[in-house]
């Protein structure tokens, strides 16, 4: 076990940790507002339908909640365990980002939490829907803090160094640095992706299962129409960050690329096998001079080759493949979503199969999320903070078999739990469907006529 790198199993465990926990607060950002569109709807049109969805889906975002608590935990305690170089080094400035998300995001989420699922019915339904929203408020007030810590490790301005440590000259500096416009946007349009697809995603499982009710059919076209709004905005977005890290991390474009040379009219590589002993792409095929003309808007323009960098560059084939998924995933997205919008127009049903590919992508929007992180943090390599601190100056002195360890049992439990997350949201929606059928069958019973005079009995 000794064999292993130490950072580079605390790296794996923090990404274990990351992966698994960014998946719920991916999910509560954009369903908070859903909920508040469900809600609004009802107060506005009184129709049932609407809470009904409301009601269901309220259910998944609290399930979801508590998982991003409780898995949200653990990733305080590496800081000190795994990475204490990284407070040590930048805890004036991270440190009071993490306190500003918990005293003005998570005490109000919480807090307004209980009213949002508990108070109907105890408070007015103006209170119980002004809950609703401060819940929404919250989750992406959370993201907001979060993203800022984030972004200030990829792009990094608004202090100095002293002594070692890093001391802030302005906060204004530190919050909005050069990349936080791009990957906050980027974040919130992602979340809102993924719970596009996890809402048609559910809805066509209760269809195809006979539960086709208004509340489902509304959830299902607010899915899909979400997600065909959101995805052309998503690509726009995409190309200005895309931009943005050009600026500020052109290491990091070389790998997404694949581009070893540095060269003007630099090709898209549209498929290869990045080789870091040859510092090539074997199998490659490209489109000449593509590469520059979306990175720099110029078919000649100029992009850095990885070689560029000397040693101080991610790891190219994990960065390559991560983020080619990404936008693989993506422009499927783009495709499912725009048909089912072309097969719901009006008020027609959509089609068998379509609602199958739709549950089948159910969870698509993590994969794309992840598969984005994964673009995005390793990219950062060997940087923890861009410029200021490596990875290999942050981490502990904790032995590698200590962390294999600890990382065996957080993949194991995480395993169980994703899979218990996911197998509880669709005993959900089964048992929804159970329900409304009983109603049904309830409803009918009652509308039976009766016996002359039973009535009167």
């Amino acid at each position: 076990m000794e064999a292993f790198d130490p950072v580079l199993l605390a790296r794996i465990q923090f990404a274990a940790n990351m992966s698994f926990h960014i998946l719920f607060p991916t999910i509560s950002i954009a369903m908070g507002w859903v909920l508040l569109f469900f809600k609004t709807r009802f107060v506005a049109t009184g129709q049932a339908h609407w809470m009904d969805a409301y009601q269901f889906w309220v259910k998944i975002f609290a399930l979801t909640f508590a998982l991003g608590v409780v898995s949200g935990i653990t990733m305080s305690f590496q800081f000190g365990t795994n990475w204490p170089g990284f407070m040590t080094t930048v805890g004036n400035v991270a440190g009071p980002l993490l306190a500003y998300e918990v005293l003005t995001a998570f005490f109000l989420e919480a807090t307004m939490l209980g009213i949002m699922l508990f108070g109907r019915g105890r408070v007015s339904e103006g209170v119980h829907t002004l809950a609703t929203f401060l819940v929404a408020a919250g989750t992406t007030l959370s993201a907001f803090w979060i993203l800022a810590l984030n972004s200030w490790m990829h792009t990094p301005a608004g202090f100095e160094m002293i002594n070692g440590q890093a001391h802030v000259t302005s906060w204004f500096e530190v919050i909005f640095n050069p990349s936080f416009p791009y990957r906050l946007t980027h974040m919130l349009i992602a979340s809102g992706l993924t719970v596009a697809f996890l809402l048609a995603g559910i809805s066509a499982y209760r269809w195809l299962k006979q539960d086709r009710g208004a509340d489902v059919k509304a959830s299902l076209r607010t899915g899909i129409y979400i997600a065909a709004l959101l995805i052309p905005i998503q690509i726009v977005v995409g190309d200005m960050h895309g931009l943005n890290t050009l600026q500020h991390q052109p290491a990091k474009i070389a790998a997404m690329e694949g581009i070893w040379e540095t060269q003007r009219g630099a090709p898209a590589v549209l498929f290869g096998l990045p080789d870091a002993t040859t510092q090539s792409n074997r199998f490659e095929i490209a489109v000449p001079k593509l590469a520059s003309f979306y990175l720099t808007h110029d078919w000649n323009g100029e992009v850095k080759g990885i070689k560029e960098f000397g040693d101080q560059h991610p790891p190219v084939a994990p960065v390559f493949w991560a983020f080619r998924t990404m936008v693989g995933v993506g422009m499927l997205m783009l495709a499912v979503s725009w048909l089912g919008v072309w097969q719901t127009r009006g008020q027609r049903s959509i089609q068998p199969w379509l609602a199958r590919v739709l549950v089948a992508m159910t969870f698509a929007g993590w994969v794309a999320l992840i598969a984005g992180w994964y673009t995005t943090e390793i990219g950062r390599q060997p940087w923890l903070v861009q410029g200021v601190l490596t990875a290999a100056q942050a981490a502990s002195k904790v032995p590698a078999p200590h962390i294999a360890l600890t990382l065996a049992l957080y993949l194991t439990l995480y395993l169980g739990l994703l899979s218990a997350y996911i197998s509880v949201v669709f005993h959900l929606a089964k048992k929804a469907g159970l329900n409304d059928e009983a109603l049904n069958t309830e409803g009918v019973a009652n509308a039976q006529p009766t016996a002359p005079g039973a009535q009167h009995a």
